[in-house]
């Protein structure tokens, strides 16, 4: 459950009436692994991951290993985990970088009904158990999803615009 005191609403945030954590379930999420990163406390925690330079473990259970077979050859990768501290009930925000309220979905924040983040890292280092990246803004134990290749080609749409931004 979501920690309302911890990140209380701010003006001009609207809450659901239940807290979807506490509803019941249409899909089961299997945690594949979890990511290692230095950061304990959401404030420590970069905006996105492009903005660190900070070198994050990803580790796998063992029955999902031999999923990694040929990410190897990826240099980079979606990383999709779910931000277990995030608070699940604020379906419009007012983040403090935007001069107005938005939905949720308008917004990569990790408060949101299911909070499934989204990651490209780069791909440094196979391990034993998994891999290191780069381009990670989640917390130390964050349960991980899945991972996807990134294909420049295909995920990449360099004229895609988030027209409140420009406000």
């Amino acid at each position: 459950m979501s920690d309302k005191t911890a990140m209380p609403a701010r003006a001009g945030e609207i809450e659901l009436e239940r807290d979807p954590a506490g509803l019941a379930a249409d899909a089961g999420i299997v945690f594949i692994g979890h990511v290692e990163t230095p950061w304990k406390t959401r404030g420590e925690c970069p905006r996105n991951g492009r903005q660190s330079r900070e070198i994050c473990r990803v580790v796998l259970k063992p029955d999902y290993l031999e999923g990694l077979t040929s990410v190897e050859t990826c240099s980079h990768l979606f990383l999709l985990y779910w931000m277990h501290e995030a608070r699940r009930d604020l379906i419009v925000q007012a983040p403090r970088f935007a001069s107005r309220a938005h939905g949720c979905f308008a917004l990569r924040t990790p408060v949101r009904p299911n909070p499934v983040s989204l990651s490209v890292v780069e791909r440094l280092d196979m391990t034993d158990d998994g891999f290191l990246v780069r381009g990670l803004d989640c917390l130390h134990g964050t349960p991980l999803v899945d991972i996807k290749p990134y294909f420049a080609t295909t995920d990449s749409v360099p004229g895609a615009e988030v027209g409140w931004r420009k406000d």
